[in-house]
């Protein structure tokens, strides 16, 4: 039975701890190819976040979802490139297809974790300061990523406030300037 072809939309996941390690993974394929977790969606409707917990289960052992690393953990950074397929992985796409769209998550772990690599595809992994592990990159995009975090770490996920700090209006215990807590009349 043959394999279908890849969907040409992946995801790329800088795996970093609060002092901005960062997990670097080495493919078996291809020996100086180290990387972030990445990955294809497997079915066109898969969420994105859904791929990329997926794929960080699959190339590290670690569960997106759990008391050690709950799903807020994992951040879309709402940034995607499109680039050319590298030539010794288009078989794996359908006929004519040639570039692939990928789009940026982070994923905060408490600490340097614990990591099992799934051995066919990739066979070493090291936790390093940013900046190394982004020069240990082969691609280029890759160590762009990377070396956007310690900007990307710094901004609270869209939507809330950074921490240590209430939402704008709000004291710190969560009331409005008249006193009332939300909710309340």
């Amino acid at each position: 039975m043959t394999k279908p072809p890849k969907i040409p939309e992946s995801v790329l996941v800088v795996i970093y701890t609060p002092d901005l390690d960062v997990l670097v993974i080495k493919r078996a394929d291809q020996p100086d190819f180290w990387q972030s977790v990445t990955g294809s969606k497997d079915a066109l409707d898969e969420p994105l976040a859904v791929t990329a917990a997926r794929e960080v289960a699959e190339e590290t052992g670690i569960v997106v979802g759990t008391p050690e690393v709950p799903a807020s953990a994992l951040v879309d950074w709402h940034h995607r490139i499109e680039y050319a397929i590298y030539p010794q992985y288009l078989h794996r796409y359908a006929p004519g297809v040639t570039r692939n769209t990928e789009h940026w998550f982070g994923l905060c772990v408490p600490r340097r974790v614990d990591v099992t690599l799934s051995p066919r595809e990739h066979v070493d992994h090291a936790w390093l300061p940013y900046r190394e592990a982004a020069a240990r990159c082969f691609s280029p995009s890759n160590a762009e990523a990377i070396l956007q975090l310690s900007a990307r770490a710094a901004r609270p996920p869209e939507g809330r406030p950074p921490e240590g700090r209430p939402p704008e209006g709000r004291t710190p215990e969560g009331r409005t300037p008249e006193g009332r807590t939300p909710g309340s009349a």
